[in-house]
């Protein structure tokens, strides 16, 4: 045993995963320790910090999700048996499901209480009828599991309506075989790689009869503000089909739509990943959705994964009559007990619940009207109290759980390790001849104590395989599902997103740019022409820099997220847009995006102040990201109709910053030594300076300048290049539907006004203002806004849902 095993030691009597009754450690977590080198705290320090930098390049929200380094370890006799016993309950509770919303017999014999089923929030009324095609209606679930004291399994909850955990479980398993590289090749360990692309076929097998060879699914989700939009994006991601909002759906000609930039795109099969209660306004009345989805599914046209309504499965007083309904419809026990359950809708039960809640955990059946678990030992008599007043009022909302002890596996806690409770996600899916269940979990560490409240540190599940494993033909631990070759379509709303994407990260990089040339300045405010000269120059473009970003100090210009023109807010929502739009990035956008979230918090961490001169290492490192992140966009992006909205973000933003720091920089005449700092700063922003000075003079004059930023149209970062990129980018637009005239003389106007500038004449007032140069770079800033508002208007803008009828499907 490792030094850093031998200190380690269960937390109580129950079962612990890796330790045997003996105080030894199981074979397979010898092996492991050895493989992983866990011989001190540095070294399990050091996995757990390789895992999160992991997360982090592949997108997974800061502070949203860890990942202990450590897996859960099962042989693979063990999970046969629980294999079987997982695909048998999956098999009940489809045929639970069936008869729910089917002839109901369970209700009309009294196997089931009506109440228990009628009164859930999960049962859709609406949804009475809908048809999966195929043998199964549930076509995949989750069941939460913990191993009792004894050392066997008991179902705590069941996840049926979009069982969350399938995209987090891939992330964990390749993030542990990058990290346990050689331990993770030496150990017969079980592949989950291949679940995902049977998972897609299954998919494919339930379209509706119409549908052609090759049916179109999506993944529908909530957006980038649901807890489980990672989650999601990844398992799409792995089965390469499209994520879609409700409101990117259309009903219409007796099909389901995608809403696509000047075209549309039939959806035969949606794996749905949203409350049944929002996904159709006309008929759930959730308050969102896409009207007419409901009757879509009901006469065929859609198939809906889980079916809508399927919810009504994670009752958990449903897990009381469980035993007696596998024996009624089965004719069998269940393999697989659950934790022991008391529904408070009958009598019997309610008197013991109320009597015992000081030992017992509470839930509602329905926590989204009565809130979440509570362990009945931690509330005061008074709390207690109350509880049995809501309970005795409303007897069927509630179920009363005997707490179940979960075993404890070694978790890296400090630089040791630490005996936490573990609970067990478990996920199958239907297939003609059953349910197929992924060989592994998702497991999540819980609070110590017998309730298993959770917390955000995961595990993966590791199945020792007994025989070798076969290659797969990459070579790779896990096989990747590629998206199909054939193009396809894009959303508004995705649009819209690569359009904020571009824009976010053109602000970031110009703010990084234009606030290091003023650090520059700063370290030369008493060089050429006196420090009197370098402070007024410094002066200029503290303006300039005030007028695009916000009056902060230079370091908190940097790292203060919740200011609008900071560079942490740009970055911020440069994230948001990625996480909305995951399905058309490169994975290599995560890992620029976390290269310059990790430089913010570096810079956070200092406590220098306006640092001046130390600013520059870290707005290196920033615009050494963004950089990067450039170069995703341009390599490792197909340029197609995504990437065209996100170059236009790109280059509007590049235009409108260019001229909005002209504006204070150049319009007004200064003592000619002033000026040729405050023109060579602002060169250096807008990466020019080496060029002018090949070119002109080495003390730039004002011609030579605007020459080169705003005529020059060789120059990537000058005004007339962007012009002419846009001019190129807006003609291949989809979408435009002969609305685009407003669009492009903006765009007209921009370019009139450039070429009506002189640079060799430019006028002074009295006062020394060039108020004909000001004119026009306050014009051109303008039109450039309302050119990317006359983008969205034109282009992005969903049109209104036509009104829906079931007369159209007749």
């Amino acid at each position: 045993m490792t030094d850093l095993l031998a200190t380690y030691s269960a937390a109580g009597p129950g079962h612990d995963e890796m330790l045997q009754a003996t105080g030894a450690a199981r074979v397979a977590w010898e092996r492991l320790a050895a493989g992983a080198r866990l011989g001190s705290g540095q070294q399990l320090t050091a996995h757990a910090e390789e895992v999160a930098t992991l997360l982090a390049d592949h997108g997974v929200p800061d502070g949203g999700w860890a990942l202990d380094p450590l897996p859960v370890l099962l042989d693979e006799a063990e999970w046969t048996q629980l294999e079987g016993a997982i695909r048998q309950r999956s098999e009940l509770l489809d045929e639970i499901l069936t008869d729910l919303y089917g002839p109901r017999r369970l209700l009309t014999a009294g196997l089931l209480p009506p109440e228990l089923v009628l009164s859930h929030r999960g049962f859709v009324r609406a949804a009475d009828g809908i048809r999966v095609p195929g043998r199964h209606q549930l076509f995949c679930t989750g069941a939460d599991l913990a191993r009792n004291a004894d050392g066997s399994w008991a179902v705590m909850s069941v996840r049926s309506q979009a069982p969350v955990g399938m995209g987090y479980a891939m992330e964990g398993r390749r993030a542990l075989a990058q990290v346990l590289a050689g331990l993770y090749r030496g150990l017969r360990i079980r592949r989950i790689g291949p679940f995902f692309r049977d998972m897609l076929e299954h998919l494919r097998a339930v379209a509706p009869s119409g549908s052609d060879d090759d049916p179109r699914i999506a993944l529908l989700t909530a957006g980038p503000t649901s807890p489980a939009a990672f989650d999601e994006g990844y398992l799409a991601s792995m089965l390469g089909i499209p994520l879609v909002q409700p409101e990117d759906l259309l009903v219409e000609d007796g099909r389901v739509w995608a809403r696509g930039l000047g075209q549309r795109q039939a959806v035969d099969v949606l794996l749905r990943r949203v409350d049944a209660e929002d996904c159709d306004p006309l008929e759930l009345h959730g308050g969102r959705g896409t009207p007419g989805l409901l009757h879509a599914a009901r006469t065929g046209a859609v198939t809906i994964v889980n079916p809508l309504g399927s919810g009504v499965l994670e009752n958990p007083a449903l897990l009381t009559y469980l035993p007696r309904l596998s024996r009624a419809l089965r004719g069998e026990d269940l393999a697989l007990g659950s934790a022991v359950t008391y529904w408070c809708g009958e009598r019997s039960m309610c008197s013991h619940v109320i009597a015992n809640l000081g030992r017992l955990v509470i839930k509602p059946t329905s926590p989204h009207r009565h809130g979440s678990a509570v362990r009945g030992w931690e509330l005061t008599n008074d709390q207690r109290a109350d509880l049995a007043v809501q309970i005795a009022a409303q007897p069927w909302a509630w179920v009363g759980q005997e707490p179940v002890e979960a075993s404890t596996t070694p978790t890296v806690h400090a630089t040791g390790l630490a005996a936490r409770p573990t609970v067990l996600r478990t996920f199958a899916v239907a297939s003609a001849d059953g349910y197929q269940v992924m060989p592994g979990a998702l497991g999540t560490v819980v609070a110590p104590g017998p309730s298993a409240r959770r917390t955000d540190i995961a595990k993966d599940v590791w199945i020792l395989a007994t025989e070798p494993l076969r290659a797969t033909p990459s070579g790779r631990p896990e096989p990747v599902l590629r998206r199909p070759a054939e193009p396809t379509g894009i959303s508004p709303r995705a649009a819209g997103d690569l359009l904020e994407l571009g824009r976010w990260t053109e602000r970031a990089e110009g703010t990084v740019r234009l606030l290091r040339a003023v650090v520059h300045r700063r370290e030369d405010d008493a060089g050429e022409g006196g420090a009197d000269v370098g402070a007024q120059a410094l002066d200029v473009l503290h303006g300039a820099l005030r007028e695009v970003t916000a009056d902060l100090p230079l370091s908190q210009l940097i790292t203060e997220a919740g200011t609008r023109g900071t560079i942490a807010h740009a970055v911020g929502r440069m994230s948001r847009a990625a996480a909305s739009a995951r399905d058309h990035l490169s994975p290599d956008t995560w890992l620029a995006l976390s290269s310059l979230e990790r430089t913010l918090q570096r810079e956070r961490r200092r406590d220098d102040g306006d640092a001046g001169l130390g600013l520059v290492p870290t707005l290196g490192r920033l615009l050494e990201g963004l950089l990067a992140l450039g170069g995703v966009y341009a390599e490792s992006m197909v340029h197609d109709v995504g990437w065209s909205f996100l170059e236009v973000g790109r280059r509007v933003e590049r235009a409108h910053a260019l001229v909005v720091t002209l504006g204070p920089t150049v319009t007004t005449r200064r003592p000619v030594a002033v000026e040729a700092l405050v023109l060579e700063s602002v060169l250096m922003a807008h990466e020019s300076v080496l060029t002018h000075r090949r070119r002109y003079a080495s003390r730039p004059p004002l011609p030579g300048t605007l020459a080169l930023l705003l005529h020059d149209t060789t120059n990537p970062h000058g005004l007339a290049f962007q012009l002419a990129r846009l001019a190129e980018l807006l003609a291949d637009l989809p979408g435009a539907n002969g609305g685009a005239r407003s669009r492009d003389q903006l765009l007209v106007d921009v370019v009139d006004l450039l070429t009506e500038l002189p640079t060799t004449a430019l006028a002074e007032d009295a006062g020394g203002a060039r108020t004909h140069l000001a004119e026009s770079l306050e014009a051109m800033a303008w039109r450039l806004r309302a050119l990317e508002a006359e983008v969205r208007a034109v282009h992005l803008a969903s049109p209104r849902s036509a009104r829906w009828s079931a007369e159209a499907w007749a």
